[in-house]
């Protein structure tokens, strides 16, 4: 469920920070976003490492945290181009 939780707000800061820029900044926005969301996410692997989860056993799920959220930005902040 944890998993689900960060997928989905990921996904809703993605659609709103790509979302709101204008179309000129949109590429900076998904660079902005990728690198805070890379930072999320190495702080989720460092929380489940703690509660005694290995590194192999965390790292998948980490990185679907990671993948869908920013390709979705990357998708939006491609989907029009710059004006």
């Amino acid at each position: 469920m944890r998993t689900l939780i960060f997928i989905v707000v990921g996904l809703v800061l993605a659609g709103l920070l790509v979302g709101a820029v204008r179309p000129a900044w949109r590429i900076r926005m998904l660079l902005v976003f990728a690198v805070a969301w890379a930072v999320v996410v190495t702080w989720n692997l460092q929380t489940g490492m703690s509660h005694g989860y290995s590194l192999g056993e965390e790292l998948p799920i980490q990185l679907l945290i990671f993948v869908v959220p920013v390709a979705l930005a990357r998708w939006l902040a491609r989907a029009r181009p710059p004006a």
